[in-house]
């Protein structure tokens, strides 16, 4: 399972303008998504040593494009190298990301007024399927938490795709992941029905603001569920000691 929006899910930015690739940009991507999706998605949890041999033989790469990979994720927060130990992956603290959720909550507000991009017909479409993709997760006996972690990956490339400011991208994108465990880790299955329904709604408010073409709304209404969505987090944190 991956958190790539060009994984054959439909999403905006699924084989739509990219620039061509050498072989060693190529393989180093597949390595980091790959890395990065299995650390966000808890499939390494915190804690968790990375052996640069065992990655290299997994991908059958030498040794360089992975710690090269592994020094970009480092650089985001996501693995700490340790001398003596090796790779670590780091913990995951709502108090020490308490920074970065509000930098989001800010550069939220950015995706309407930086270069922003219309909507066409094909962008409502895909913000409707994720609609239709939350109905279906609501209608589960048992709600697939994986899933609703895709779906909202892909809703963020949806909304990342509207502007076409390169370095808001980059900079949301490195945040957006740095702050994903957390919401994956701190959410109760219990209380992920709850959480699907407020996330419907976001999406629900998000399209309505595109389709009257009032994309600077859109960044507010991003901005508001990101600092409620905090609130959940801390709150759940600090009734189970974590915060």
């Amino acid at each position: 399972m991956t958190l790539r929006p060009d994984a054959g899910r439909g999403s905006a930015r699924a084989g739509a303008g990219r620039k061509r690739r050498t072989p060693a940009q190529a393989r180093f991507e597949r390595i980091y998504h790959a890395l990065r999706d299995r650390i966000s998605l808890l499939q390494y949890p915190p804690g968790s040593r990375l052996s640069e041999e065992e990655i290299a033989q997994e991908f059958e790469v030498s040794r360089t494009p992975v710690r090269r990979v592994l020094a970009r994720l480092e650089s985001e927060g996501l693995v700490d190298a340790r001398h003596g130990v090796g790779t670590i992956v780091t913990s995951v603290d709502v108090g020490q990301l308490e920074q970065v959720f509000q930098l989001r909550m800010e550069l939220a507000v950015l995706i309407g007024r930086l270069s922003p991009k219309p909507r066409s017909e094909a962008d409502l479409a895909r913000i409707e399927a994720l609609l239709r993709r939350c109905e279906e997760l609501a209608g589960m006996a048992t709600l697939d938490a994986d899933a609703f972690a895709l779906l909202n990956a892909d809703f963020f490339y949806e909304l990342s795709a509207m502007t076409g400011n390169a370095p808001l991208k980059a900079i949301s994108e490195r945040l957006y992941f740095q702050t994903f465990r957390i919401w994956l880790q701190s959410v109760p299955r219990l209380n992920l029905t709850d959480e699907l329904v407020i996330f419907q709604r976001e999406i629900a408010d998000i399209l309505e603001a595109m389709r009257i073409g009032d994309l600077e709304a859109v960044g507010h209404i991003r901005r508001s569920h990101i600092s409620m969505s905090f609130m959940r987090i801390k709150s759940y944190a600090q009734e189970n000691g974590k915060g």
